[in-house]
């Protein structure tokens, strides 16, 4: 196995890290919030890629028109921000809906309702798109950049580059809203007590309903930069990405924006690299080949992290930051 080998898994795996990333912060911020396990989030990525879809089919954009320049420009960001907005509009409905009027039930709850809405919204995208992968036109030209001698070296295509920018420049812009702002400073203060908050002059319920609208419409921008990259979806993919993510906030620390951050990037590496496993086959009952090892175990080797983490650290990488109660 070659260093290069690596170096050009890890290129790869650092852009799918920055798509989990977008969609761990969802999963954190609900949770830091109302200490909430929001099962639904990946599937409302999963609307993302079909209303990218679909805003670039109404733009007129098949495998056959791919635009350029400014109109270029024009129609992703229509459909990013079309994305955006469609899912952060469903994020605050399912919040006003399914998990509001639970609030202070028993935790179990909400966590029912969570599930429940999860296979809600896989079916809406069943009837809506089929059962079968749809594609995604892929309208941003592939062009591949070679970094190193001839012969040697690794590269980077610029779907990888405009993925990455565009995850990281969603995630610098939400680190400041947090942090920087008044909006930010009134989440925080939620986040760390909803009553004394509340008694500060802080609307509660108004508060909740934005952080449910920043991480669903964060996980529509991934679903449209998710389609970029990888050309396709189907109605299932929010269940396993959204394991993914999950398993990213918690790696770096449930609650913890930076961590969730850093988990996303380094569960996309850990997969990127799972791959490089050589594949081998054993014989099936009738003889079939069947492959296993590489890319066929990344969802063990995933999954075998996060048992890790909640064994030996269940705080994450980053520590844990939800409200401490006394």
């Amino acid at each position: 196995m070659s260093l290069n080998l690596i170096l050009q898994e890890l290129i790869v795996g650092l852009s799918t890290g920055a798509i989990y990333a977008l969609i761990a912060l969802g999963y954190t911020m609900v949770y830091g919030i109302i200490e909430l396990i929001n099962f639904a989030h990946g599937d409302i990525f999963m609307i993302g890629t079909f209303v990218s879809i679909s805003l670039l089919a109404l733009l007129g954009i098949n495998a056959e028109s791919r635009p350029t320049g400014l109109t270029l420009f024009g129609v992703m960001l229509i459909a990013c921000v079309g994305s955006m907005l469609v899912c952060a509009t469903l994020g605050v409905v399912i919040e006003r809906i399914a998990y509001r009027p639970l609030r202070n039930a028993p935790r179990l709850a909400p966590l029912i309702s969570a599930i429940g809405v999860s296979l809600i919204l896989q079916d809406v995208g069943k009837l809506w798109k089929g059962i079968n992968f749809v594609s995604f036109p892929q309208i941003f030209p592939q062009i591949t950049y070679h970094l190193g001698p001839p012969g040697n070296g690794v590269d980077i295509t610029s779907i990888n580059i405009l993925v990455t920018i565009i995850a990281v420049a969603l995630m610098v812009g939400l680190q400041w809203m947090v942090t920087s702002t008044r909006i930010g400073r009134a989440m925080r203060a939620v986040a760390q007590d909803r009553e004394a908050a509340a008694l500060m002059g802080v609307n509660v319920d108004r508060i909740i309903a934005t952080t449910f609208f920043i991480g669903a419409g964060l996980a529509g921008a991934a679903g449209f930069i998710y389609g970029l990259q990888y050309g396709s979806s189907i109605f299932s993919i929010g269940f396993t990405l959204g394991l993914f993510a999950f398993t990213a906030a918690v790696l770096g620390g449930i609650g913890n924006l930076v961590g969730a951050m850093l988990g996303g990037v380094l569960i996309g590496i850990i997969e990127a690299l799972a791959s490089l496993i050589p594949d081998s086959y054993s014989p099936g009952s009738h003889g079939i080949g069947l492959p296993h090892g590489g890319a066929a175990w990344h969802g063990a080797i995933i999954f075998a992290v996060l048992i890790l983490i909640l064994v030996f650290r269940p705080s994450g990488l980053l520590g844990q930051q939800t409200p401490e109660k006394v």
